[in-house]
């Protein structure tokens, strides 16, 4: 038996790298295992930052190649050099993935390359290329994220049928790209091909993009993306997708008819969301329990019915993103430490990071109906806001519902320029019990985006300066 830990993570992701380091501040002798070779996990690694990456260098190409000559700036012989373009994003991807290990060693976290598996609430063994090493270890946290789902009988093959992973090292640009799936992912690869010059197709099962979303929000974003060149084919079920070599063939059917269609595509990326990673934990034999979806079973305090075996980010409830493992992976750090750490869900933004971006935080109309709460709505257009105007950036909306009675926000829904970043002000704003009127009562700088989210709480009281 290695050394013995008051707290060893499985798992280097956002939710599991971030736990660790906060664990060693407070004290606690830590490890952390990773199996990947690279610290961050899917999202450093195969997801988040290579993805936005690629969505930033895509846009300038496109602004490059569409948008500049009409503002009067005009460059000639621009060319797309999809190579150099990938050693960029790896670039970026490497110099953070070396920053993870930077801060383990900074803060005096061990670092356990290899796959972890628990024997037993205190010893967790890790196997590295034949070599197998036990640690012994007061406390346990799985923190193993998640991977791609695919369709039944459908075979991701990295190669003319892939995942997300793929898609984000293609090493040319296909003349056509199926995305099967409406969400994030797929609505955020597909916006990278379709600006680097791929002819894109979103086949959805639902009548809309984005579940869970503001409705509203969603059928804008729809109408923005169709716009530019993204076709849609909503309401339609994939019976089958076939390779046949130098293409794909994909069978769907709308859910109004029975008459089966086809369409063939070079690449078809498959997006219908992410499972929770578990397998060969062990946890079976241990006594760690599971839910219908896979998803391991944890009390309030992110323990598993093993008390001192704890599951934090994708592998327990809740929204697959990084930010939200983060916050639980620095809850369940404060509370081994005898403080009092927690998450509060109401609060958790998220954001989609297309051109125009789209970012939420709180209830949506559809929820808030559902549950029976009387809201206010303000609303104010990006069209009527003097930077994004002069920005030529004037797609898009901001979207606040306060509660009738309180005023207290209870959901801020952006469509627009930067809402990435402004959603930022609006969590804070929710965090702290914000009324639309503090909101509106808050000088914000001009000429700024922001100006859009006072506007907007000012329009929940129908009183709007600029609109």
């Amino acid at each position: 038996m290695s050394d013995n830990f008051d707290l060893i993570v499985i798992g280097g992701g956002p939710g599991g790298y971030v736990c660790a380091i906060r664990a060693a501040q407070l004290g606690l002798k830590t490890a952390c295992v990773e199996s990947r070779g690279t610290l961050g996990g899917t999202c450093l690694n195969v997801g988040c930052i290579p993805s936005k990456s690629l969505l930033n260098l895509s846009e300038n190409y496109h602004k490059a190649k569409k948008n500049f000559f009409n503002q009067g700036i005009e460059v000639s012989d621009v060319r797309l050099n999809v190579e150099k373009m990938m050693s960029n994003k790896n670039k970026s991807v490497q110099v953070l993935t070396k920053g993870v290990e930077f801060l383990f060693k900074k803060n005096k976290v061990s670092y356990l390359k290899g796959k972890g598996v628990i024997f037993s609430p205190t010893s967790v063994v890790v196997y590295d290329q034949g070599k197998k090493t036990a640690y012994n270890t007061k406390n346990i946290v799985i923190a193993t994220g998640s991977y791609s789902s695919s369709l039944p009988g459908v075979k991701i093959d990295e190669k003319n049928i892939i995942s997300s992973t793929a898609a984000l090292s293609l090493s040319s640009v296909p003349k056509s790209l199926v995305v099967i799936g409406g969400g994030y992912i797929g609505l955020e690869m597909g916006s990278v091909w379709k600006r680097l010059g791929a002819e894109v197709t979103v086949i959805e099962n639902l009548p809309f993009i984005t579940p869970g979303m503001d409705r509203e929000v969603s059928n804008e974003f729809q109408k923005i993306l169709a716009k530019q060149g993204i076709k849609f084919k909503l309401n339609s079920k994939v019976l089958s997708i076939k390779d046949l070599g130098s293409e794909v063939k994909i069978e769907y059917q709308s859910n109004e008819k029975n008459t089966p269609d086809t369409i063939l595509a070079n690449k078809t990326l498959i997006a219908v969301g992410r499972k929770p990673y578990t397998e060969g934990l062990n946890l079976n034999k241990i006594g760690v329990k599971k839910d219908e979806k896979g998803r391991i079973k944890v009390n309030k305090k992110f323990q598993t019915d093993i008390k001192n075996i704890y599951a934090i980010g994708d592998v327990i409830d809740g929204p697959m993103l990084a930010h939200k493992a983060e916050e639980e992976g620095i809850a369940v750090a404060e509370l081994l430490a005898g403080q009092s750490g927690h998450v509060n869900y109401d609060v958790i933004p998220g954001v989609i990071y297309t051109s125009p971006e789209v970012a939420y935080v709180g209830r949506s109309e559809e929820q808030l109906k559902k549950d029976g709460i009387k809201y206010k709505i303000g609303k104010f257009p990006f069209l009527a806001n003097s930077r994004a105007k002069v920005n030529n950036e004037t797609e898009g909306f901001v979207k606040i519902l306060a509660d009738s009675k309180s005023d207290r926000v209870l959901g801020v829904h952006i469509i627009g320029p930067h809402c990435g970043d402004m959603i930022a002000e609006m969590a804070l704003a929710m965090e702290f019990g914000a009324s639309a009127e503090d909101i509106a009562r808050t000088c914000h700088a001009h000429p700024t985006h922001t100006e859009a989210i006072k506007e907007a709480a000012l329009a929940v009281d129908k009183r709007p300066i600029h609109f």
